[in-house]
Parts: C-alpha cells; structure tokens; sequence
C-alpha cells in the first residue's frame, strides 16, 4: 500500500510540476509578461534613438551567432530587449513573416506584408526596402502603446540581419516617446 501511495503522490507532484511548466511557457502567458515588463520600463524622460540602434546592434549580434535559438531571448521578465518601454521584433525579409514578437504572440508565422497603419501605410513594405537598401534605418508608422489600446506615431529603427541558416531577418525596435530634437535629425521613411 506504501508503495501505491508513494507512486501516485510522485505522480501527482510531475502533474503539477509539468501544468505549472506548461503555464510558464504558454504563449499567452509569457506575452502578457513581456507586455507588463515592457510597461515597467517606461520612462517619463525621452527615448534616445541611439539607445535603439544600441539594442538593434545586440539583437543581430546574437541572432548572427545563434539563429533562432536565440528568440526566446527577446521574451519574458528581464530580458534585456524589453527596455524603455518597447522592445525587439524579427520578421523575415523574404516572406515578410513574423518570426518573433515578444508581445503580439498571434502575429508570429503571419505574413504581414500586407498590413497597413491607421493611416493606410504599409509599414512592412517600408521596413522591407530600408532592409534591402540600405540595409538599416527609420521607418514611422502609427502603432498602439504596449498595454494600451492608444494609437501613436511609433518611430522604429530596422536592420537587416543574416541569421546562421542563411536566413534574412529583419530586426526593428521602435520609439513611442523620442527626443524631439534627436528625432528631427533622423532619415524617417
């Protein structure tokens, strides 16, 4: 009797240790807390533009040395590329499909050539041919607030990445409250 009591209480705690597990590793989950870390960073004082080419720069580092691998990287508490209130996507610039989003989780495998701003931009057609010549820059489209349903002009720094599997990525993070001067004397598409 011992022994079945003692089967079914370690059945019982890897139930519970591998629900809590998948819990943690939901999608829906770990976006609502990479969406909350990323709301725990904003500042009150502007964003520099260089402090997003700064993380860009650190993105492609590691996505040209680990691939893939490295998305899980981009999501959850602590991550280094939730900062200031934004963060770190990658799309690839072949099909325009979104590989990783740390906050809008259903939006990965979508291709998203076709989405358009408030305004009628196709922001992704943008971003794609700042991509491809000249292989980084600024692209502004209009863009809700992480935790908000507020609509604002988002100001994204975009750089061409090639990924170990020969893969091209396109790596953006974008500005929802810039300098105004740092920003007047940005190239924006």
């Amino acid at each position: 009797m011992k022994k079945i009591v003692n089967a079914l209480i370690c059945s019982l705690l890897l139930t519970l240790f591998a629900t809590a597990a998948f819990a943690e590793a939901s999608p829906e989950r770990l976006a609502a807390e990479s969406e909350a870390y990323v709301r725990s960073t904003a500042k009150d004082t502007p964003t520099a533009p260089s402090a997003i080419v700064t993380k860009v720069d650190e993105a492609c580092a590691l996505l040209t040395k680990e691939g893939p691998a490295a998305f899980s990287r981009f999501k959850g508490k602590g991550s280094p590329f939730l900062f200031d209130g934004t963060y770190i996507w990658i799309h690839s610039l072949k099909n325009t499909k979104m590989l990783m989003h740390p906050i809008k989780y259903k939006m990965e495998g979508n291709e998203l050539i076709g989405l358009k701003d408030e305004r009628g931009k196709r922001f992704f057609v943008a971003m794609n041919d700042v991509a491809n010549e000249p292989g980084q820059g600024w692209v502004a489209y209009y863009w809700p607030v992480p935790g908000t349903k507020d609509i604002v002009r988002k100001v994204s720094y975009i750089k061409k990445c090639t990924m170990p599997n020969g893969v091209d990525v396109v790596i953006g993070c974008g500005i929802y409250n810039g300098d105004p001067v740092a920003m007047e004397k940005l190239d924006i598409k």
